[in-house]
C-alpha cells in the first residue's frame, strides 16, 4: 500500500481520503456543501470575524508569540525623512508628483486571529511498528522529513531574537497552503456557550453540548464549519492591547478535550473543522489537573483535543476569532447558520496563519 505508516492511532481515521491527503475534513466542504452556505446569505449583511492582528498586545498571554512589527520600506538607500514614511519620485524625475508608501512586517502567523494546520500539532507514535515511537502528523507524515524546523542560527538569541533560532522552517507537507487551496469558504454554524453559561471559565462536555444544541434548535451537519462563541475575544478586546492574564484565565468556557464522547461526537458528526474565539479551542487544564489516560499511563498530550482534531482526524482548528456580534445578530434573527469565508495566507510551508473571516448573513 502508498501509505506511510503500517498503524494508525486509536481513535483516527488517517487515510479516509487517501493516504497522501493533507485537507482532512474539509474534503467534506465540497461545491455542494459551498451553496449550502450561499443559501443562508439573507440580508447581505457581511460581520467581520478577525480581532485587530496586533490584538492581544505584548507576550503576556503567549510569551512564545511576538506581536506584530512593521517598518517602512527604504527605497534606494534613502528614507522619507519630512514626508512621514513616504518615498518621492521627485528624486527620479522633478516634474513626478507620486508619493509611495511601503512596509514590512515580521508577523507571528499564530499571534491573533488564525488557523491551525494540519502540520502545527503531531504526536509521538509509533507508525511503522518498529517499536519505537516517532514524531508523526496527520496520515503519517513525519517530523524531520516533511516536517523540517530549519536551520539552527545560534547567534540568534544573543541578538536578541530568539523567534529567529531556526531559520527556513518548511512544513512541506501539511502546510497552510492546502487549506488556502481549499478556499476555506462554506456553511458557518454558530453555537453560543456564551448565551448559556456567561463568561466563566469551565470546561464543556458532551453532554452539555447537546444541552445547548437542543435548547438553541441547532443540528450540526457533515462539512458545517463550526464555530463556539464563548465571549474570550471580546473580553480581550476590551482590554486596549493591555491583557489582564489572570483575568483572561477566569474567562469564557472552551471543550472540554478529556470528554471521549465529546470526541467521538467531533468526528461522528463529520464536522469540516471548529473554531473557536477563545486561545484554543479546547480549555487547557493545567497538568497536575489533568485526567490519567487510560490504564494510569503517564505518557498523554498536553492538548488532547488538538491531538485529536489535528494529528489524528485532519480537522482544522480556528482560534481567537471574533464572534461577539455575529452572535448576538444571530440570536436577535433566530438564526445560528450563515456563509463563512475564511482562507488562510497562501503562504507555502507554514504551520499557521492569520486570517480576516467574513460572515454573511
Amino acid at each position: 500500500m502508498a501509505r506511510r505508516w503500517k498503524h494508525a492511532p486509536e481513535g483516527s481515521h488517517w487515510g479516509e481520503f487517501g493516504p497522501d491527503d493533507q485537507r482532512g475534513r474539509m474534503n467534506l466542504v465540497t461545491p455542494a456543501r459551498v451553496l449550502q452556505g450561499v443559501a443562508e446569505v439573507r440580508e447581505g449583511r457581511s460581520f467581520v470575524l478577525s480581532l485587530p492582528l496586533d490584538v492581544p498586545g505584548g507576550r503576556a498571554m503567549n510569551p512564545r508569540r511576538i506581536p506584530p512589527q512593521r517598518y517602512a520600506v527604504i527605497r534606494d538607500g534613502k528614507s522619507a525623512g519630512q514626508q512621514g514614511f513616504c518615498w518621492s519620485y521627485q528624486d527620479e524625475d522633478p516634474d513626478l508628483t507620486d508619493v509611495v508608501n511601503d512596509d514590512v512586517v515580521l508577523l507571528g502567523l499564530q499571534y491573533s486571529t488564525q488557523w491551525d494546520s494540519l502540520a502545527h500539532v503531531g504526536s509521538r507514535f509509533d507508525a511503522d511498528g518498529d517499536g519505537v515511537a516517532e514524531a508523526v502528523f496527520y496520515n503519517g507524515f513525519r517530523a524531520g522529513e516533511e516536517i523540517r524546523p530549519g536551520v539552527e542560527d545560534p547567534t540568534a538569541e544573543a541578538r536578541g531574537e530568539p523567534h529567529a533560532r531556526y531559520r527556513h522552517p518548511e512544513a512541506a507537507a501539511l502546510g497552510i497552503e492546502r487549506l488556502a487551496e481549499h478556499g476555506a469558504q462554506g456553511r458557518g454554524v454558530l453555537i453560543d456557550l456564551e448565551h448559556h453559561l456567561g463568561r466563566t471559565r469551565q470546561a464543556v462536555g458532551y453532554e452539555q453540548l447537546m444541552r445547548i444544541l437542543d435548547a438553541d434548535g441547532i443540528t450540526v451537519e457533515e462539512g458545517d464549519m463550526v464555530c463556539l462563541h464563548t465571549g474570550f475575544a471580546d473580553t480581550l478586546l476590551a482590554m486596549n492591547r493591555q491583557p489582564d492574564v489572570a483575568r483572561l484565565h477566569a474567562t469564557g468556557s472552551g471543550l472540554d478535550g478529556w470528554d471521549g464522547r465529546l470526541l467521538n461526537w467531533i468526528v461522528d458528526s463529520r464536522l469540516a473543522c471548529l473554531i473557536a474565539d477563545n486561545p484554543a479551542v479546547e480549555l487547557v487544564v493545567p497538568k497536575l489537573m489533568q485526567p490519567r489516560a487510560t490504564g494510569g499511563s503517564l505518557r498523554q498530550p498536553r492538548l488532547p483535543l488538538h491531538e485529536h482534531c489535528l494529528f489524528k482526524n485532519g480537522i482544522h482548528l480556528g482560534e481567537l476569532w471574533y464572534l461577539t456580534e455575529l452572535a448576538a445578530w444571530l440570536r436577535a434573527h433566530g438564526r445560528s447558520r450563515f456563509l463563512l469565508t475564511a482562507p488562510p495566507l497562501r503562504l507555502p510551508g507554514a504551520v499557521g496563519s492569520p486570517a480576516t473571516p467574513i460572515a454573511t448573513v
